[in-house]
């Protein structure tokens, strides 16, 4: 088998929604992105120089209906295609007109093991106009570290065990650390965030949460101080030290809205001898639907 090629970090999300006007107002007014593009069944936001970072679907479902993953260049693309290709993944080539729609060079489409769309690309767009937040916040950290991170439900060991399989060891996602208590986690890392992407076992498939990290923990509080939408109160965890909160989403999952000093990674894994994920606080008033 051929080596995996492991992307560099999530990119982009695509969200699907019942309607867009609860995340028009969510997604600039709470989270402070920018909207720059809407029709009458799409919205489009930014969250740093990348022409678009979240897009929302106005398709009737919930929850997140693609993610994008970034690859170094065209090179690297060809080699990870070879690569499930050999490994016996069915993988489509992106047409022009979806790399357009979601302002990348090149993309390749495949389904992991529960069948999450995930979207392979590079060479995403970016422009010179300066970010424009919803609210007045100095802004999100992403860069090289990528949109954040997402955490996915998953509902028996078989599937954490397949999902590991297909992610650390077809895709080259390199597992961080992991928790056996009190539920079972594993954080798997793809730069230096302590992890791009993780499962938790919780007896069902879906969309935990996404994370989106600020540049200051002024920006942080002051989205606190926002009523209607808090389901875990203010926190820190044990494992990546962010310092959050969680609300609900439109669209059944979670964002957790976050800041942190400290960023490490371990390419090893340990285990987590913490009786709780959180060093403090995160009490959960809300349960999503994702």
């Amino acid at each position: 088998m051929t080596r995996a090629v492991a992307p560099q970090a999530l990119g982009y999300i695509g969200v699907r929604a019942k309607a867009l006007d609860d995340w028009a107002s969510y997604g600039a007014g709470l989270l402070g992105l920018q909207r720059v593009d809407q029709s009458r069944s799409t919205i489009a936001f930014r969250m740093d120089d990348h022409k678009q970072r979240v897009a929302v679907h106005a398709d009737g479902g919930e929850g997140i209906g693609f993610f994008g993953w970034e690859v170094a260049d065209a090179t690297s693309l060809e080699a990870l295609a070879a690569h499930l290709d050999n490994g016996g993944i069915a993988v489509a080539h992106g047409s022009r007109a979806l790399a357009d729609e979601r302002h990348v060079t090149d993309l390749i489409v495949l389904s992991d093991p529960v069948g999450n769309r995930l979207e392979f690309f590079h060479g995403a767009q970016t422009t010179t106009e300066a970010f424009r937040p919803g609210r007045c916040i100095s802004g999100f950290r992403t860069g090289p570290l990528g949109l954040g991170h997402v955490v996915l439900n998953v509902d028996r060991p078989d599937t954490l065990a397949r999902l590991m399989a297909f992610y650390r060891d077809m895709l080259g996602f390199r597992l961080t650390d992991y928790y056996s208590e009190p539920f079972i986690a594993r954080f798997l890392h793809v730069n230096p965030r302590h992890h791009s992407l993780a499962f938790i076992q919780t007896g069902k498939n879906a969309v935990h949460h996404v994370m989106m990290e600020l540049f200051s923990f002024d920006d942080v509080g002051l989205a606190l101080a926002e009523e209607g939408r808090l389901a875990v109160t203010l926190g820190r965890h044990t494992s990546d030290f962010i310092t959050s909160f969680y609300t609900c989403t439109p669209s059944s999952f979670m964002v957790e809205y976050g800041w942190a000093r400290a960023r490490s990674t371990s390419s090893t894994g340990r285990l987590m001898s913490a009786k709780r994920a959180r060093a403090y606080g995160g009490t959960t008033l809300a349960v999503s639907g994702g």
